[in-house]
């Protein structure tokens, strides 16, 4: 991550810091090649074409912290044999799944930048630095463009004001939850639907081209 994130003592402290934005910028149209590959991979991803996917993927794709990694892991994940699964998760292989492609899916779709080493990561949010003093897990992104912040967790309850593309706090997410308080870094407190708050913890995708000068998908991941 690139762009430093000035959080000052947000959860333990009483100063709070001044609110930043970071625009939502895809530098993948500075690359045609990319582009075309994103598109196919995206094509690939929505008709659920397992083989293909893996054919697109790094020899070493990362997929998780501490697994194994590589196409084979991959194409497990997008298949997901629920035989493969503990007794108690089988009757949920399915959801899961589909879950899988559709995060797969969302992630790739998200506007991403080019690091110091040429590589493409999705989403341009991965690029902010989060204070050291602050658990990631509580942070999410806000992704839309005037996004409501309420005053109650209804909709149509009173607007306090409206947020665009910033870094907010969740104490607690509420799984069940349509709306989720939240904490901006200015101390104001509110209310916001999920749809528009994407984890900081969330999955991230990196697009690499490799030696031969083939883009490959090399990176799939979830977790800090």
């Amino acid at each position: 991550m690139r762009y430093a994130f000035l959080l000052v003592a947000l959860l333990c402290g009483p100063a709070f810091a001044d609110r930043q934005t970071f625009p939502p910028v895809d530098e993948a149209a500075d690359d045609p090649s990319l582009v075309a590959f994103r598109d196919a991979l995206l094509a690939q991803v929505a008709a659920r074409d397992i083989e293909a996917v893996v054919a697109s993927a790094c020899p070493d794709i990362y997929l998780s912290h501490g697994g194994e990694g590589g196409p084979a892991e991959l194409r497990a994940n997008l298949i997901l044999d629920p035989e493969t699964l503990s007794e108690e998760y089988r009757d949920d292989a399915d959801a899961t799944r589909e879950q899988y492609w559709t995060d797969l899916e969302n992630t790739l779709s998200q506007p991403g930048y080019f690091d110091e080493e040429g590589e493409f990561w999705m989403p341009h949010q991965w690029q902010i630095t989060l204070p050291a003093s602050l658990d990631p897990s509580l942070a999410f992104f806000v992704t839309g463009q005037d996004v409501s912040l309420r005053q109650q967790p209804i909709r149509g309850a009173p607007i306090l004001g409206l947020i665009s593309h910033e870094v907010v706090i969740i104490r607690t997410f509420q799984d069940a939850a349509e709306y989720q308080r939240v904490l901006l870094t200015d101390g104001t407190q509110g209310y916001m639907h999920r749809d528009f708050l994407w984890p900081m913890t969330g999955h991230r995708a990196a697009i690499v081209k490799s030696d031969s000068g083939n883009w490959q998908l090399c990176t799939f991941v979830s977790g800090d």
